[in-house]
């Protein structure tokens, strides 16, 4: 009989996110908070939590992707790869692949061999996937702490980096997103209240503060702690945000700091869009060629899109995947592990398809 498991596996720096497909399917799919720079055993936690929620995996084909090596608990980038792989090997046993891009999957045996492929390469697994659905688009897959802008053509990527360092020198990788992100990093002077302040250059708030208040960022997808470790209410958040240019919650309407959270959020816009513009212009791609909007931040890609006059396919409405509508919000936010699941799946059908 077939095995018709798999368990597509995201392993970023931040959070684990994995997603249980059956026989082609999308069935299920979690996220974790695994604040990787503090200890490996983070990732045994998430792993932990997979078994439980899902008892059969160990009878599951296992593929992984990852972006948790640039943390700075390794030395480089190659130790974080290997040290990653064999946590994940130790934990999945033999019938795990990791993801390499265009190299295809890697046994853990040859990680070693593989590993500057398989670094980061989660963004290709979801541009792969997309590639394999629309022959032009751009996939703006905007997470909490990063966005990816991939372009398509002819059902190909072509995007000019290859890796995390190419990518921000090509503009296909922003480093910047919904949660995680110190507002200091959007803008250096700010309006509020009909008056522009320097920005302090201080972690005093993030993204998520931005978009909490405006009601944009889901609470299920609000999972890392706040600037000061303090409450995420809106008393709360909007003290964090005061605190950017050195005033109190106490100076202002709460209407005020809802329209300053929205000036925070213009400045982000502005900043995507430059390097979307890009990437759209560099690649010429077609004026009706369609953003394909992944991530928990995915909410902004609309706003994006209106401007250039593109259409907006969600990543969980993509053709000819199927995924259930209980899961449907959570791949959508999760797209990499889908896809590397998904990738995997089609790979194994293919294989059974030759020796049937």
């Amino acid at each position: 009989m077939p095995r018709d498991l798999v368990i597509g596996w995201d392993i970023g720096g931040a959070h684990v996110k994995a997603a249980r497909i059956e026989q082609g399917r999308v069935r299920d799919i979690a996220q974790w908070p695994c604040p990787l720079w503090q200890g490996l055993e983070h990732v045994d936690n998430a792993v932990a939590q997979a078994a439980s929620r899902w008892p059969d995996q160990a009878h599951a084909d296992h593929a992984v992707t990852m972006t948790g090596e640039m943390a700075d608990l390794f030395e480089h980038r190659e130790a974080g790869v290997a040290a990653i792989a064999s946590r994940l090997a130790s934990h999945c046993g033999e019938r795990i692949a990791f993801y390499a891009g265009a190299a295809g999957w890697v046994a853990p045996e040859s990680v070693a061999a593989h590993w500057e492929q398989i670094a980061s390469a989660n963004w290709f697994a979801t541009a792969q996937l997309v590639a394999s659905r629309l022959p032009h688009a751009v996939l703006v897959d905007i997470g909490s702490t990063t966005t990816d802008l991939i372009p398509i053509q002819d059902g190909r990527i072509v995007a000019r980096g290859t890796d995390d360092a190419g990518r921000l020198k090509s503009g296909e990788l922003v480093y910047q997103g919904v949660v995680r992100t110190p507002l200091c990093a959007l803008a250096h002077r700010i309006r509020f209240c009909g008056e522009v302040y320097n920005v302090m250059n201080e972690f005093f708030a993030a993204t998520a503060d931005v978009y909490r208040l405006t009601g944009a960022l889901d609470p299920l997808h609000d999972q890392q702690p706040a600037a000061d470790g303090g409450a995420k209410d809106r008393n709360g958040t909007c003290r964090r945000l005061a605190r950017m240019i050195g005033r109190d919650a106490r100076d202002a309407a709460g209407h005020d700091w809802v329209d300053f959270a929205n000036r925070w959020r213009d400045a982000q816009l502005a900043h995507l869009s430059l390097n979307l513009t890009r990437v759209l212009g560099r690649t010429g791609l077609a004026h009706n060629v369609v953003l394909v909007a992944a991530g928990c931040g995915a909410f902004l890609v609309d706003a994006l899109a209106e401007p250039l006059g593109r259409d907006v396919v969600r990543f969980d409405a993509l053709p000819g995947i199927g995924i259930g509508d209980t899961v449907r919000g959570w791949a959508q936010v999760c797209a990499p592990c889908v896809a590397v699941g998904m990738l995997r799946a089609d790979t194994r059908e293919a294989s059974e398809a030759v020796f049937a």
